[in-house]
């Protein structure tokens, strides 16, 4: 994986570094409150899709440059100027792009750790949404405002909020557009935790390194069983924990789990 990738260096990029075992992306464009253009999209589908390969990875902190993290998808570049699409373009395209985003984040077989400043909007919030842990300042601000602008939902937020927060919660944010505060959020079990702006940097980070320290194979088949039992009987549910389990009892981190209660020590595990 190259250390950088530039979406689009005029009207905004993805940017990607290693810090150790942890992928660093950040949503660059920050004049434009990190809204997504389509080459942004393209970007963290390629990432994403790299980084899901990438044995070396343990963590990925998704972040957005400047005072923001994300204001969505930049629908009014999308539709200014140019040809008018034939019937179906949105149908064709976006399942292999801004969907594609979402079922990465929610997918992958690493934490995905979100840190939230300012405005987390559209496509933005529902980022934020899918990440196993979003950490955002107790100001950050959380909105679905797509009824508002005269389209329906999508990028997930129909799927993600009913589970989060249940449908009551759902409907005010999606049909009547209520803005969400950081603080309101956290209480409401939207996203892990909410803290002072001063303090978001250190909350991200003692994330990240419980996680670039942790058993990363069972970590990542924790995360598949979760999902997959949001749609799935008790029964099935058990099965797939007993092939995870089967899994993970095969790492080199479960034997070192074990050593390490054995002697009474914390255990130093390698990701495998």
């Amino acid at each position: 994986m190259s250390n950088e990738t530039d979406a689009d260096d005029a009207e905004g990029s993805v940017t990607a570094h290693r810090d150790g075992a942890v992928l660093r992306v950040t949503l660059d464009r920050p004049a434009r409150r990190n809204s997504l253009n389509h080459l942004m999209i393209d970007a963290l589908v390629d990432l994403l899709t790299d980084a899901a390969a990438d044995d070396s990875l343990r963590a990925i902190h998704l972040r957005g440059a400047g005072e923001d993290f994300c204001a969505g998808a930049d629908w009014v570049a999308a539709n200014s100027g140019g040809p008018r699409p034939r019937t179906g373009n949105l149908v064709r395209r976006i399942p292999h792009a801004a969907h594609r985003v979402i079922e990465l984040v929610a997918s992958i077989q690493l934490p995905v750790v979100c840190s939230v400043r300012g405005w987390a909007v559209g496509m933005g919030c529902n980022l934020a949404l899918a990440a196993d842990f979003t950490v955002a300042s107790t100001d950050a601000v959380f909105w679905e405002p797509f009824v508002d602008r005269g389209f329906s939902p999508d990028s997930g937020s129909t799927w993600l909020l009913p589970r989060l927060v249940g449908v009551a919660r759902a409907r005010r944010m999606l049909l009547l557009g209520e803005k969400v505060s950081g603080a309101d959020a956290a209480d409401w079990g939207l996203i892990h935790q909410a803290v002072s702006p001063a303090e978001l940097d250190d909350a991200t980070e003692m994330l990240l390194g419980r996680f670039a320290s942790g058993p990363t194979v069972a970590i990542g088949l924790a995360k598949q069983a979760l999902s997959f039992g949001q749609h799935a009987s008790l029964s099935q549910s058990l099965t797939q924990e007993l092939y995870g389990l089967e899994l993970s009892c095969r790492t080199t981190d479960f034997k070192e789990g074990l050593e390490a209660f054995r002697q009474r020590r914390a255990p130093k595990y390698e990701g495998r």
